[in-house]
């Protein structure tokens, strides 16, 4: 039960910073956007150093984490980018996928099982999310031709890819390398911001290369923080991510990769249903039918 709360709360919170992300990317540009955040979020999981047992910590698993962190990093990016370009409801849907391609690759490399219940919770669960960000109910294969001309949509497929194998990868540390929730979680935004300041500077060095005089030197900075009216945003977003972040890898530890993962992927739910007030969205059909599976598929997952 703990689980299935702790994952819970990290839909809520990942739902949350969804919709806030929005709104700066409207300003924003995803790799500049992400770099900022990377270093509220480093700043903000200081704290959480002072907790850890580095006597259980070594140079692999660093290593895997460091892995495991730069393929967070794209694909973190990846859905930055469609989230700027597309919907909310357009850039989320596929991403509730994640739990079904984690079924399958925690099985096969971690052994997991999964019950009748639970792989009926994750079908139900998935199927809900799916149906709640397709067109409409008579074109349920919208999504799928999306990736035929949509280079954005192609992004999201990306990223799924890659949070499957991030949250394989999240087991790994916590069952096999010992590592804590908060030494993952404080580790893991060490190397974001380092990643994402490697990337931030190829870019960088990159557009100078080019005679992109946009900035004084590859270390000028000054265009980031020139504009500060949304700092106070991203800030809130830190903390939301952080805390999403930390309450996923808290909920894997103490359960099953796919379930936890198809509890948290209900963030698409809340997104599209805050998003739906905010922005008048029609569809409230497609919306109930889509809350029906998710609610039975959470109650046949609380059943085991």
């Amino acid at each position: 039960m703990l689980w299935f709360i702790t994952a819970l709360l990290s839909s809520f919170l990942s739902a949350s910073s969804a919709i806030v992300q929005k709104k700066v990317l409207f300003k924003r540009e995803p790799l500049e956007f992400s770099f900022i955040l990377a270093l509220f979020n480093l700043v903000f999981s200081i704290p959480f150093f002072f907790f850890i047992d580095f006597s259980v910590i070594n140079s692999f698993s660093l290593v895997v984490l460091l892995i495991k962190s730069l393929i967070g990093v794209f694909a973190f990016l990846s859905v930055m980018t469609a989230l700027k370009n597309l919907q909310i409801s357009s850039a989320l849907p596929l991403l509730a996928l994640t739990p079904g391609f984690v079924a399958v690759f925690a099985y096969v490399f971690l052994g997991e099982a999964l019950s009748l219940f639970e792989v009926t919770g994750l079908v139900l669960l998935t199927v809900g999310t799916y149906i709640l960000e397709s067109k409409n109910l008579k074109e349920f294969i919208y999504p799928f031709a999306l990736f035929l001309r949509s280079k954005y949509h192609r992004y999201i497929l990306a990223a799924l890819l890659l949070f499957t194998a991030s949250s394989i990868l999240d087991k790994l540390l916590l069952v096999k390398l010992r590592f804590t929730p908060i030494s993952l979680t404080a580790f893991q935004h060490l190397y974001f911001a380092f990643i994402f300041l490697i990337i931030f500077l190829t870019i960088r060095i990159f557009r100078k290369s080019n005679n992109e005089n946009k900035y004084k030197s590859v270390l000028d900075f000054s265009p980031l923080i020139k504009d500060k009216s949304d700092f106070g945003w991203i800030m809130l977003i830190s903390l939301m991510t952080i805390g999403y972040r930390f309450t996923q890898v808290a909920a894997i530890s103490m359960g099953s990769v796919a379930l936890t993962l198809a509890v948290k992927r209900t963030s698409v739910l809340w997104a599209t249903i805050i998003g739906g007030k905010l922005f008048k969205d029609a569809n409230l059909l497609k919306k109930t039918v889509a809350v029906i599976f998710i609610v039975i598929g959470a109650v046949l997952i609380f059943q085991e």
